[in-house]
This record gives structure tokens, sequence and C-alpha cells, in this order.
């Protein structure tokens, strides 16, 4: 039988997918990386906001649409939009064959059986809790890094987050079990690990009483052929002095954090249930610049927040252009059904949130160019990842990039690296977010 899979959505969703295929193949089943012929789709979806939504709903849709063609036999809906809309799913799709929700992600095997082998439509959605975090998986990246997840669940409810709804309270894996899987993913030739989680820096808490994630860094360093480690999704009210000396220390973590700040006014993040006041985070990122003064910050900002007025959004601005971050993104609020933000007072306008997002990545566009001008000259350690024929260059990464999010460097060589090589490059030029060089063995 042969099994198509689409997952959108977050790394973490691309996680569970990984599982779900690898449970698949185990049992016989033959993934393909193509829909036309497959005897059954399923679809991962991502429901943390509306265009996340729209995208299921649109490859839902375009399933259907093959189904009635012949195209396909099945489909099966997973994922995260289950949570939120399982009874939409079912009475406004009548060609969908199972809804499946997360809790039910161990038992996706015997339910594609049978729904394969009988007439019938399932609807499978227990607690989100009964997801298993551990068990093998099927790469769908490149063979030399991995996200690696450490916890599910969040319990910070933050006011405009639908994530506790969706994916239950914060769950943190065995560090034991976490262990192993950095082990087979090293042996399996992973060289960079992406930590990930709803919140990596409050890993250890439920299970050990205390954060545990220094701990756990330190003993995945130890992991022979583990050369990077990365950290996504930091809370900046859980990142300690011990997380930031382990940060400094070692020498395979990465100096790079990537820390969600949402807003830069004390009023607005009140309202988010945002732990911390703007001084709070200025001075951690004043001490995370001290003891690593390498360091990139990558931030995300939300736009458009209920109660979001002039005055509010000009304290944003001027925290971004004082902060200089090297990384960032923005999003417009997006009200979710459920959440305390989802009918607060103060909304505002759409036209508004899209204005203020351009205002805030204009100003972060000359940001990044000033750095960016700044690294011509340096040389910098470069993870290869293809060689573009068309240019005649290979692309790769340095430590400043996380991949699929973030820039990359485009760099000439006299000799040839294959993906997963290491390369030292010397910064030559800048292309917009991204940097161009050339390896030093051809200095």
């Amino acid at each position: 039988m042969r099994i198509g899979l689409i997952s959108l959505g977050c790394p973490k969703n691309q996680v569970d997918a990984e599982m779900i295929l690898a449970a698949l193949q185990e049992d016989g089943f033959e993934i393909v990386d193509y829909v036309d012929g497959a005897d059954a789709v399923i679809i991962n979806t991502c429901a943390f906001i509306d265009d996340a939504k729209r995208e299921a709903i649109e490859n839902i849709l375009d399933m259907a649409e093959l189904k009635k063609e012949g195209v396909i036999r099945k489909i099966i809906v997973t994922g995260c939009l289950v949570q939120t809309e399982k009874d939409a799913i079912l009475s406004e799709f009548p060609e969908v064959d199972a809804v499946i929700g997360i809790g039910a992600n161990g038992s996706v095997v015997e339910l594609v059986k049978k729904v394969l082998t009988e007439d019938t439509r399932l609807f499978e959605c227990p607690d989100q809790r009964e997801m298993s975090m551990d068990g093998q998986r099927a790469l769908t990246t490149p063979e030399y890094w991995a996200y690696l997840k450490i916890a599910d669940g969040c319990s910070n409810c933050c006011t405009y987050c639908a994530i506790p709804g969706i994916r239950g309270g914060f769950r943190s894996r065995s560090m034991e079990n976490i262990l192993e899987e950095a082990k087979q993913l090293a042996e399996t030739g992973v060289r960079e690990l992406i930590l990930i989680a709803q919140d990596t820096t409050n890993y250890g808490a439920d299970l050990y009483g205390e954060k545990k994630l220094p701990e756990l860094l330190h003993k995945l360093c130890e992991i022979d052929g583990i050369e990077w480690i990365r950290l996504l999704y930091c809370y900046p009210d859980k990142v300690t002095d011990e997380l930031i000396e382990t940060m400094a220390s070692e020498p395979k973590v990465l100096h790079y954090m990537d820390l969600p700040l949402q807003h830069a006014d004390d009023r607005i993040l009140k309202a988010m249930n945002r732990k911390g006041t703007v001084a709070e985070i200025r001075a951690l990122i004043e001490k995370l610049r001290t003891a690593m003064p390498d360091i990139v910050i990558r931030t995300t900002f939300m736009t458009g927040f209920p109660g979001e007025d002039e005055d509010a959004f000009d304290n944003l601005a001027l925290f971004v252009n004082e902060m200089e971050f090297d990384r960032m993104g923005c999003f417009s609020f997006s009200p979710q059904a459920g959440t305390p933000a989802y009918d607060m007072d103060g909304q505002v306008e759409d036209d508004v949130k899209q204005r203020r997002g351009e205002i805030l990545m204009n100003d972060q566009y000359s940001i990044v160019e000033d750095k960016n001008l700044a690294r011509i000259g340096k040389t910098y350690t470069v993870l290869v990842e293809e060689y573009d024929a068309y240019s005649d260059c290979y692309i790769g990464r340095t430590y400043m990039d996380a991949p699929e999010i973030d820039g990359v460097l485009y760099f000439t060589s006299g000799k040839e690296y294959e993906p997963g090589d290491f390369a030292q490059v010397i910064v030559t030029d800048t292309k917009e977010y991204d940097l161009v060089g050339r390896d030093t063995a051809s200095v």
C-alpha cells in the first residue's frame, strides 16, 4: 500500500509526521513523496493562526478533488486542526475518510489499515496527553541535521495562543530517551541537532522539579558525531544564568538563541500574559551579549494585539531599532476562538496590523544590511548543504542561520564538498539577507 503524507506547520509538527512515517514504514507501507496513485494521503495539519488553518483547508480541498477524480483512494486528516475543528472537518468535508487527533498518533498504522479495508469513516480524538513523544522517526530533513523534540504542550497560557488547548499542558520527555534518540541520530550521520519544544527553556520542570536544559545540553555535547547544537523557542523569563554559562562554555552549543519576545510595551505584554517587563528583557539581552559577544538572537514580534495603540507600537518600533536583532520575524495578531484575546476590547484593524508589520520589517532590513556589511572580511565555519550548478557555487549555513527560517552563505571553492561537510569561508559580499564568500582553500 502506498501512503503519501503532507505535513504542514512548525518543526514540532514535522517531528510528529516523521514518527508517523516511521511507524508506517515499519509495518510495510510504501511511503511516496507524491500523491498521484496513493492509496491514502495523510494531511498533518497546523492550526496556530488563521493562515495555517486556511492552508490546511486548501490542502484538504485539493485532495478531495483528486479523490473525486480517482487519483487517490482515501484521505486522512491528522494534526492540530483536528483538535480545534474536528466536528467541522467531519461535517464539511465528506470526502475525508478519517479524522485522527494527535493523541491517536501512536495508533495511526492500525487506523490507516482500517480505513483502507473497511467502508467506514473513522474518528479518533483521545486526550492529547496520550501522544507518545518517543519512538523511531523517518527523517524528512537532510541526513546531516535533524530536529530533536524535547517536550510538547505548553502551560504558559499567553492570552493569544491556542496551543495549550490544542497540545495540552507542558510535558517533558525523559532525558534518557532524548539522549538515546540523539545517539541514534548521530549514528545515522546527523551533525547538527536543533532542539525544539513549545518552550525549550522549561525543559524538565515538570519531570524533575527544576529546569534541566543546561544539564541536557552538557550531556548532548558528549555524543560523538554531533558538532552543532542549536536552541529554538526559548522564553525570556526562563533563560537562567546557568543556561547562559552553559551556552558560553560548551563549544558545540551554538551562540544562537531563538527568543520570541512578541512585544516591547509593558501594557501589551501584561495583556498578553507574557512574563517579565521590557526592562527585564533589555537586561537579559545585555547579559547574553556580554557573555557571548558573537551571539545571534532571533526574535518574533506581533503587531495589532488588542489595545495596541500608536504609543504602544512606537515603543515596539523603538525597541526593535535600539536592540538591533540579528534575525527577526513579524506577524499580525490573529484572533483564535477559545483564547482570552479573541474578543478583547481594542481590536485593531487588519490594514493597521499589516502596515505596522511592514514598518518593523523595513527597519529590520536596514539593521540586517548593516550587520551583514560588517561581516565582510570575516571567516566563518559553514555547514555545506548543496552545490548549485547554475551559479557554480556551494550553499551553506553558518552558526548564525537556522535552516528554513534564516539566510544562507553562497561560496565558491576550488575543492569539492559533500552535503554535511564543514568549510571555512571568508565573507566577500552580501546579497540581501544572505552572505557571499569563498572558502579559505581558494585564497
